[in-house]
């Protein structure tokens, strides 16, 4: 009994110790934290490939497993020996993943790049005939009132004529030749940086397409080692829901936006429209973002066409708007489902949220984490809630004043 009770004091004693010390770690990160996030950055840096080759492992899985299932089937006449016949299904389905992801970067450049580029110079060269046709536009509007239309002319004319002089002077953007050598050295730079992550990404990825297995088992074994069976089982089932909920989204989004930037392509080039893949390609990356993504990518699209056809502009901005409603009330349901379980507020929280904290980035990954974060909560909430005898449904707590102590009834 002694040694129950001295043992009890000990933990006791090391959680407070623990809890106070993980107080002033938090305490000196919040007073340090440029320091701190200084440090992160440069981790996040030297992890830069090891990030990269997860991301693509995760997103490469689906077809990895399917390309594996099916040549192991396909080898079981041919190859006796089970573990020959899965290293040999293993290594095909290496190299079928690295085809096909090398198929679809090939193919996503030498369809988009040249189209792009040629958009670009063709937006750039045509900037003169852009600047007459709004002058005419401006004298036809307001050919009854010459004295606005001097007036507006004279702004218009002062504002185009500076931006022809920024754009032209070198004094704008090559104050001296040392500030644009530093600009070109860490353009490059950033070039070679994204490149050696990329192709060490890839090799990282192939080491996890055919490691992730045997990484699963492991830590799967440390958490039935190192925790109870139930709360073991319990993190598993969590692993399981959070897998299921960011592969669903994820993939889903990344099909549905596919389709929706074909769709604009196809409906475009039928209308006849300018920078018809530029526009194509900025609305189907866009929309992955939720909520956000379709206006971020209408936006600049439809100033690009206002500057060809106000007309065309008026036309892309109802298309888009056609497009958007289909999208989400029939192609976004349908391909995602109720994936994530979020009401539309809380989906806009989320995308505001963990946008201002990490970009574009936590925009894309913020919903699914919120619906990770509100599952965990949620079910930890109606844990205590069936322990104390009460009722789960929230229903039963609407217009609640409160729950009486000795008889557990609701008293409204």
């Amino acid at each position: 009994m002694m040694k129950e009770k001295y043992g009890r004091y000990i933990i006791w004693g090391v959680t407070a110790f623990l809890v106070i010390v993980a107080c002033v770690l938090v305490a000196l990160a919040l007073l340090r934290w440029s320091t701190v996030k200084g440090a992160l950055d440069t981790v996040n840096q030297i992890l830069a490939p090891i990030t990269y080759g997860v991301i693509l492992a995760y997103l490469m899985s689906p077809a990895y497993n399917r390309m594996e299932g099916w040549l192991n089937s396909l080898l079981q006449k041919a190859v006796k020996e089970p573990e020959k016949r899965v290293s040999l299904s293993k290594a095909l389905a290496t190299m079928g993943s690295l085809i096909f992801l090398a198929a679809v970067i090939v193919g996503l450049i030498s369809m988009i790049i040249p189209t792009v580029v040629e958009s670009i110079m063709g937006i750039v060269n045509s900037i003169p005939s852009y600047v007459q046709k709004i002058s005419v536009w401006i004298e036809t509007v307001f050919a009854n009132n010459p004295q606005v239309e001097t007036a507006v002319l004279d702004v218009y004319q002062h504002g185009v004529d500076r931006l022809m002089e920024w754009t032209t002077s070198t004094a704008n953007w090559m104050p001296n030749l040392e500030t644009a050598l530093n600009r070109i050295y860490s353009g490059v730079m950033g070039v070679v940086n994204v490149t050696k992550n990329s192709l060490i990404g890839v090799i990282v990825m192939i080491y996890l397409l055919n490691i992730k297995d045997t990484l699963t088992a492991q830590a799967k074994k440390m958490a039935y080692g190192l925790f109870t069976l139930g709360f073991a089982n319990e993190l598993v089932e969590k692993c399981r829901f959070v897998h299921k909920v960011f592969g669903g989204f994820i993939l889903g989004k990344l099909i549905d936006s596919l389709i929706i930037g074909i769709l604009t392509f196809i409906i475009m080039s039928l209308l006849r429209m300018p920078y018809t893949m530029l526009i194509s390609v900025i609305i189907g990356v866009t929309n992955i973002i939720p909520f956000f993504g379709p206006f971020i990518g209408a936006i600049p699209s439809a100033l690009l066409l206002l500057l060809v056809s106000p007309k065309q502009c008026l036309i892309f901005l109802i298309l888009i708007l056609l497009i958007q409603q289909f999208d989400g009330n029939i192609l976004g349901p349908k391909i995602l489902g109720n994936s994530t379980g979020l009401s539309s507020f809380w989906v806009l929280f989320s995308i505001l949220f963990f946008g201002g904290i990490m970009g574009p980035v936590g925009m894309i990954i913020g919903v699914p984490t919120f619906a990770v974060i509100s599952r965990l909560v949620s079910e930890t909430v109606e844990k205590r809630l069936k322990k104390k005898a009460l009722s789960t449904d929230t229903d039963d707590y609407r217009g609640l004043k409160r729950i009486d102590e000795d008889r557990k009834t609701y008293v409204r």
